[in-house]
Parts: structure tokens; sequence; C-alpha cells
């Protein structure tokens, strides 16, 4: 019948060998559900992407170096997210605007 032995010995081994790869099965599909979760609730606790950051020096003070979009993946790590109007204000005070993102294009600071 389809292949299957018919001696109660190896078909009781059949029915373990499948059992166990069952439960692997099952185990694989549970820790692929909860990092599926965890993902999904990760994207949902992420922070909004800033529209303005400015990247920050290593000196006193920590000095505004650079100016970047929000989305900029050429920015530091040292970093603070700005608004609009102090993204303008550190590029017309002579702050170096990002040759990547261009903020200073977006922002309409020309320099």
């Amino acid at each position: 019948m389809y292949g299957i032995p018919s001696d109660l010995p190896r078909l009781h081994t059949l029915r373990l060998w499948h059992a166990m790869w069952l439960g692997r099965i099952d185990a694989a599909i549970a820790a692929t559900e909860q990092q599926e979760t965890e993902r999904r609730q990760g994207e949902r606790r992420r922070p909004p992407t800033p529209d303005w950051i400015v990247e920050l020096g290593i000196g006193q003070g920590r000095p505004p170096i650079e100016v970047h979009a929000g989305h900029c993946h050429a920015a530091g790590s040292r970093r603070r997210t700005i608004d609009r109007d102090q993204a303008r204000s550190l590029l017309s005070e002579g702050i170096r605007a990002c040759d990547h993102c261009r903020p200073d294009t977006d922002l309409g600071v020309l320099g």
C-alpha cells in the first residue's frame, strides 16, 4: 500500500520519524511567526524619520559641522534632530551642507 512497509516495527519507526519532523517544522513556524511579530512591533515603535538633522563635531561643546536631510545615510553617528528653521539658520551661518542629500537646495539656502 503506497510503498509503506507492512511490518509493525518499521511503521512505528516511520511514525516516530515523521512526528519528529512535524515537531521541528512546528518549532520553525513558531520561531518565524515570533520574529515577524517582533519586526512589526519594531516598525510601529520606531520613531519617525526627522526632516532635518545636524551632524555634530567631537570637540568642546560638540559644534555643528554639517546639515543633512533626515533620511540621509551619509550623516555620522553624532547627530541631533533639528527643525526647518534651525537647518536654514545653520546653513546661513556657514555650516556645511551635505554633498549627498543637498539640504541647502531643498531649503532654498544656496551658499
